[in-house]
């Protein structure tokens, strides 16, 4: 691979060098939403790059949108075509951008300085279950290790649709939720705040390529429908989806807040880290089977932020992902199901072998009787309000670097109500 350098400083572990590019939705106090991408401490702003007539887009601008909707919808064509032209405006040895000191001074600008928005327009929402640790965890606590998947787990990506509308961009605070929860030992619910509030360390995907109604997306053909990921931490009230999830599923207890990171790394940054899958046994059905590595190898980690203080609790890797995207975009469109540009599907909770790369609370304190001790003496079983969740990831080969900044959230108490 060419060896890459931008006149921009970027420091060496900073998540966003020139291999990586990401775009996200900013504004300022002076600039209303729009399209930039980062680049170490700073965010390019496209429009104005579009507007000198520097993109591929320029002569059909999409970058001064307030999601990245326009942009995803040209096409992956478009996408590589932008991608190649930034890297060669942001190169050291290129004076088009770098000698350009008006231009420079007005388009690059510090990310301390704006506020991040949701990058994307989410027509619809899904969640996955693929890590087959976190299912094997969970089942073991509630139906012991030899029940702990259900028979359907290996052969098929297991998933349900969720609600869009309750998707937030890092750094939005979440309100506990309440509901419905009902304790073993009582004849009937009561209602009440949530008493079990986990996170869930997820990744999201973004559909970038719609198919019709009625037409399946070919599994050899899905990462091409497949824009770029981002962080999740789809918030989990435990307590309420134990007593509402039969026989249905999730409801209120997934519906109160989906947290996603500001910026969207696109798969082609990423293509240096794909890797295989863990071993699929049995052998997937046909249309499920895949002849390329669709996998990515993808630090992970979450820590609590209490008064400002981080404790990491737990470290993992999104290449232990027994489904991966292609099979999970598949699977969702072989029944004929139409997927839209922006689309978020969620990777579902990933966990690894060892008990500190467990992605869950839940599993974490093995459903409460192993507390966890952070840094500032305080324990805990699940978030108590004012606690903050952080998630971090990035890849990295030799001096390559591709990362995904944090997706950040901070809980609230739940409201109260008179009745």
């Amino acid at each position: 691979m060419d060896k890459k350098k931008t006149f921009v400083p970027v420091e060496k572990n900073s998540d966003f060098s020139i291999y990586n590019l990401p775009y996200g939705i900013f504004s300022s106090e002076s600039l209303s939403p729009r399209v930039g991408v980062a680049i170490g401490h700073q965010v390019l702003d496209l429009s104005q790059l579009e507007s000198a007539g520097l993109l591929p887009t320029s002569n059909n601008p999409v970058f001064h949108n307030s999601t990245l909707n326009p942009f995803i919808s040209l096409g992956k064509a478009v996408w590589q075509q932008t991608r190649t032209c930034l890297q060669d405006l942001l190169d050291a040895d290129n004076p088009e951008l770098r000698d350009n000191q008006a231009l420079r001074t007005s388009a690059l600008i510090e990310q301390a300085s704006v506020q991040m928005h949701l990058p994307i327009h989410v027509p619809s929402y899904t969640d996955f279950y693929s890590s087959r640790e976190h299912a094997f965890n969970v089942g073991c606590m509630f139906r012991g290790p030899e029940n702990a998947l259900m028979p359907n787990w290996t052969e098929l990506p297991v998933g349900y649709n969720g609600r869009a509308s309750s998707i937030v961009v890092s750094g939005t605070d979440i309100v506990r939720p309440s509901g419905q929860i009902k304790t073993p030992d009582a004849d009937r619910p009561v209602f009440s705040a949530c008493r079990k509030l986990d996170f869930e360390l997820e990744t999201g995907f973004i559909v970038g390529r719609s198919n019709a109604l009625g037409e399946p997306i070919p599994v050899e053909e899905a990462h091409e429908h497949i824009f770029g990921m981002v962080l999740l931490n789809d918030w989990s009230a435990r307590d309420i989806q134990q007593w509402e999830y039969v026989p249905l599923g999730p409801f209120n207890s997934k519906t109160f807040g989906s947290s996603i990171s500001p910026w969207v790394v696109t798969l082609e940054a990423l293509e240096l880290f794909r890797c295989p899958a863990p071993q699929q046994e049995p052998l997937p059905l046909p249309y499920l089977r895949e002849k390329r590595d669709n996998n990515y190898d993808i630090n992970l980690e979450v820590a609590f932020d209490v008064a400002g203080e981080e404790t990491v609790i737990s470290q993992t890797n999104f290449k232990y992902m027994y489904w991966t995207m292609a099979q999970q975009l598949t699977h969702h469109a072989i029944s004929g199901c139409n997927m839209q540009v922006g689309d978020l599907l969620g990777s579902g909770t990933i966990s690894g072998k060892e008990k500190d790369s467990r992605g869950s609370l839940l599993e974490l304190t093995w459903n409460m009787s192993e507390p966890l001790t952070l840094k500032n003496g305080e324990s805990r079983n699940f978030i108590e309000d004012g606690d903050s969740i952080v998630m971090r990831g990035y890849a990295q080969k030799e001096d390559v670097r591709v990362g995904f900044g944090e997706v950040r959230g901070k809980v609230l108490p739940a409201h109260t109500f008179n009745f």
